[in-house]
């Protein structure tokens, strides 16, 4: 999430109409003639509406992926408005070899595998009894359908099917990442609540135009007509999905097309085209369209108060932000957000809803996890500052995750704001802690580390 090392796929036409001209027939249609350069919807030598010979029952030749790439092309370039600069080289693999690829995997210190573990479990989705890098790994090793590599300027799609095919979505939906990067380009995010916010974007705009295209497909008109899907697989296999961290990052596959739609709706693709300079900086935007640009994050720098061995992780990053998707995604995957919930519309093109009035009201937070110790004898903790637009959206919050820690995962009451989880895989002790519009979670192993991790507040 840190580096762009690759994007991944988990109504009024735009662009120039083609040229009139004299007539040429081809496979039984009449088509203008090939224009003298490249223009917006012909791309390779193929128009937009042009019919092309692809039977994917076998498997495709060289032939038909180029032909299916090239019409699939210039579609996408008729629906977003936007001109490809460069041919973009398209591989098919199947599941095995992507997984073997592992694109998502990176070289990280054990320390930082720790950091993560405590990031994961402060948001209570992770549990002790996991590995938040193992969880990710299933997650993306089963889900992921595809993926643009901007390093390489490569589309990567992933087959389930015994002869490699192509699903025109996918397709579609990753060539609008290639024409993303040809003209605005990627950014990376230190924090994964920025991150998400850009991909709210980058994905957005690419599930919008899959959806546009696939509108197109299902109105079956003689000038759009498309090869049909593959069947769906049974799925990608593997160990099975973690649904917290699945929901927590597919928000911008579910509110990013709406964010988009609605930036569209404002000064259609040119208002688009110009959030790429000023990108979405938190979910609390692509969720709420109308918080964009205006209503930016409250920037949080907790003091260290911790003592007797406790420390922050000697990291470049030692501190992460959640965001309001992370603290939807807690309340939802500890069942205080009832779960079908989820899955009403937010909008015409939103198909899951990710606001609840316990999360809504965010204003900002920062997560430090912290550790004692080494090796076999660690020890770990975490201090959670989340900042509210008001006290009472504070109270709402801090209430929600009371009832989340002695409904849900059995807490028992040790003081007035101090519980422990006996058992399960959220085993620790809490202190929450609210004054005015901030929330203070403290998390250790124990009652009387609570104090050593983050000393109360006087």
């Amino acid at each position: 999430m840190r580096r762009v090392a690759a994007v991944v796929c988990l109504l009024v036409l735009a662009g120039c109409a083609a040229p009139a001209a004299q007539p040429n027939l081809r496979d039984g249609w009449q088509w203008p003639e090939d224009p003298p350069t490249d223009r917006i919807g012909f791309e390779s030598g193929v128009w937009w509406n042009e019919s092309i010979d692809v039977n994917q029952s076998d498997g495709l030749s060289a032939a038909e992926r180029r032909a299916f790439v090239a019409r699939t092309s210039a579609r996408v370039e008729r629906l977003r408005g936007l001109e490809f600069t460069a041919t973009v080289p398209v591989e098919v693999i199947s599941r095995a070899e992507y997984r073997n690829r592992s694109v998502f995997a990176g070289d990280r210190s054990a320390a930082y595998h720790s950091w993560r573990n405590q990031v994961w479990e402060a948001a209570l989705v992770v549990g002790e009894d996991r590995n938040a890098t193992d969880a990710f790994a299933a997650l993306y090793g089963g889900a992921v359908q595809g993926y643009y590599s901007p390093r390489n300027d490569r589309i990567v799609v992933v087959s389930d099917a015994d002869e490699p095919v192509l699903d025109r979505a996918t397709l579609a939906h990753e060539l609008l990442h290639a024409l993303q990067d040809q003209h605005f380009g990627f950014t990376g995010a230190a924090l994964r609540d920025v991150a998400l916010a850009h991909d709210g974007l980058t994905e957005g705009d690419a599930r919008y135009v899959e959806t546009l295209y696939e509108e197109r497909c299902a109105a079956n008109r003689s000038e759009w007509r498309c090869v049909p899907r593959p069947a769906p697989s049974a799925g990608g296999g593997g160990a099975p999905v973690n649904q917290g961290l699945f929901t927590y990052i597919y928000q911008p596959y579910a509110d990013g097309p709406q964010f988009v739609h609605r930036l569209r709706e404002r000064g259609g693709w040119a208002a688009v085209n110009a959030a790429y300079d000023d990108r979405p900086v938190s979910t609390e935007q692509t969720i709420h369209p109308d918080a964009y640009p205006a209503e930016t994050p409250t920037r949080i720098r907790p003091t260290d108060r911790s003592s007797d061995g406790w420390s922050r992780f000697d990291l470049q990053q030692h501190a992460e932000r959640l965001g309001e998707t992370g603290v939807f995604t807690m309340l939802w995957y500890q069942r205080y957000v009832d779960r079908g919930a989820l899955t009403q519309r937010d909008g015409a093109y939103s198909p899951y809803d990710y606001s609840h009035p316990a999360s809504a009201g965010w204003a900002g937070d920062r997560l430090v996890p912290y550790r004692s110790g080494s090796g076999a004898d660690a020890r770990y903790g975490y201090v959670w500052t989340l900042r509210w637009d008001s006290s009472a959206d504070a109270a709402q919050f801090a209430s929600a995750y009371r009832t989340v820690l002695t409904e849900q995962l059995g807490a028992e009451t040790v003081r007035t704001g101090v519980y422990r989880v006996p058992s399960g895989p959220f085993a620790d002790a809490f202190r929450v802690e609210r004054r005015g519009d901030t929330v203070v979670v403290t998390n250790a192993p124990t009652v009387d580390a609570l104090s050593r991790v983050r000393a109360p507040a006087e």
